[in-house]
């Protein structure tokens, strides 16, 4: 298979597999077997191409022209390799959760998730290998799109009102802000394409550029910068396994993702740098970063604290772009692969833990460590590489953010990201805390006969509960991922540093 055709087969393999998932409904095992082989051969597609990116190639395919000189094109350079590697990985993974989390609370339309599942990885992947702003903003408003389906899952009132918040921000602010920017863009230089060194350079003045800025930083809904971050967190009524989607495997590293690549390639670190037009930016994000984590504080249902986390921890990789300097630039891609790995690890455990103990709340969840150690365990790890502590992954993305607030004399966002981090201890150590060396209260009589009930065995404190085998599988890998990424983060510097024009 040549390079070129490799890149349409991972943008459609996908949809493919989401053909098969539909098809095989009656038969629930075909069916997530059939999700699970698309999946690995999604990897091994996207895997493929790794080498020739290495090399300095850049494998690329032209689909439609929609007008002279304007085409739906894919294009795959380093940053794109990151994010395609990431979200055609983690896909694996996040589907044999599924499998364990739906089948273990019961959960009702199993074909339709895996099916919109199938469909938003297709749209993650298009993003990923976009050639120019065209492409990316159709594959992007697919994404959103194909997730309202998981965000509703539940159909309840409170899911379909979540529902009308996560469309209403993403698709106002991509269509409201994002779309404009990409239509001004075209007819400031002619052209959409991703260029290195960027394509505005001399085609507007600063504040014209300033604003255009501006109207893509907001418009990239899905990067959750304050003031439009509310769809993150009300999204949190869907199944775990959708909140892994949206923090972990495609939709906000969409969004962040989208920024670096505007950053690096439309406006250029060059020119940012050069006339300061994202220091107001570099504010925001680091606004966003503390005053999330502060949110997060407050929070005492898991999920809802996690989200919070998500959205500060976003804004580390918009403060990366927005310093345009090679380190910040290089720590905040960096952090796409760190943050995804950490956080998916978190809320896989979030989630096996309302399957096994039916437990949402932090202050519910004393002594949890005792009857789902491994889980815990897990939870712990994902916890210290969220933090930036060795031997994680975490620690390389945030050392390099910091090399880049030095680079650009910016020693105020150094502080942000010790605060930030310190921030990060208060909200994840805690449950650790409680859960390890806090014993657990004994259950209550009506307790006791609700979970007999249930078929369950009442929670002593002291016998092993842990979730079904596929979540704990699912967790576990991750947990080592965060591990590997510590001492496999040169590969990725590797990678990355020629979207910087850094030799390596």
């Amino acid at each position: 298979m040549s390079p070129s055709t490799a890149v349409c087969v991972a943008v459609a393999l996908p949809l493919i597999g989401a053909l098969l998932v539909v098809s095989l409904r009656r038969w629930p095992n075909a069916r997530e077997a059939a999700s699970l082989i698309t999946g690995g051969a999604l990897f091994g597609v996207v895997l493929s191409l790794l080498p020739q990116v290495q090399s300095g190639a850049r494998p690329e395919a032209q689909l439609v022209e929609v007008m002279s000189g304007l085409w739906l094109a894919f294009r795959l350079e380093p940053l794109g390799m990151l994010f395609a590697l990431v979200a055609s990985g983690l896909w694996i993974v996040t589907t044999m959760y599924a499998i364990g989390y739906m089948r273990g609370h019961h959960e009702k339309n199993q074909t339709r998730f895996y099916a919109c599942f199938a469909i938003a990885i297709s749209a993650a992947m298009g993003v990923a290998m976009a050639a120019n702003l065209l492409t990316l903003f159709v594959f992007y408003e697919v994404l959103t799109l194909s997730t309202y389906p998981l965000v509703t899952h539940h159909r309840t009132e409170n899911a379909m009102r979540a529902g009308r918040v996560y469309l209403g921000i993403l698709i106002g602010t991509s269509v409201g802000f994002l779309l404009l920017a990409t239509i001004w863009t075209w007819h400031l230089a002619g052209t959409l394409d991703f260029r290195p060194g960027g394509i505005l350079v001399g085609r507007a003045d600063n504040w014209a550029l300033g604003i255009l800025l501006a109207l893509f930083a907001f418009g990239t809904g899905k990067a959750a910068l304050m003031p439009f971050h509310r769809w993150l967190p009300a999204a949190m009524v869907a199944p775990t396994p959708v909140s892994a989607l949206l923090h972990a495997v495609a939709v906000v590293k969409a969004g962040v993702f989208t920024v670096m690549k505007i950053v690096v390639y439309i406006f250029g670190i060059d020119l940012l740098h050069d006339t300061g037009l994202s220091e107001w930016l570099m504010y925001v994000a680091a606004f966003t970063i503390i005053a999330a984590s502060l949110v997060a504080l407050t929070k005492d249902n898991l999920k809802a604290r996690l989200a919070y986390s998500t959205i500060s921890q976003l804004s580390y990789i918009v403060l990366g772009a927005a310093l345009a300097t090679s380190a910040g630039v290089l720590g905040g891609s960096m952090h796409i692969a760190m943050h995804a790995f950490g956080k998916i690890t978190l809320f896989f455990c979030a989630g096996a833990i309302y399957v096994a103990a039916h437990k949402t709340e932090i202050s519910d969840m004393h002594g949890i460590g005792r009857t789902m150690p491994i889980t815990m365990l897990a939870f712990f790890v994902g916890s210290l590489s969220v933090i930036g502590l060795p031997p994680f992954g975490g620690s390389w993305s945030k050392w390099f953010l910091v090399l880049g607030a030095l680079e650009a004399d910016k020693l105020i966002f150094i502080a942000v990201l010790i605060i930030s981090s310190l921030l990060n201890v208060a909200y994840l150590l805690p449950v650790v805390a409680r859960a390890f060396f806090v014993a657990a209260p004994e259950p209550e009589p009506s307790e006791v006969a609700t979970q007999q009930g249930r078929g369950l065995m009442p929670n002593s404190g002291s016998s092993i509960n842990e979730a079904p085998g596929f979540c704990l599988l699912a967790l576990c890998l991750t947990a080592v991922g965060c591990l590997a990424l510590f001492f496999f983060a040169d590969t990725l510097y590797q990678l990355l540093t020629p979207i910087v024009n850094v030799n390596p």
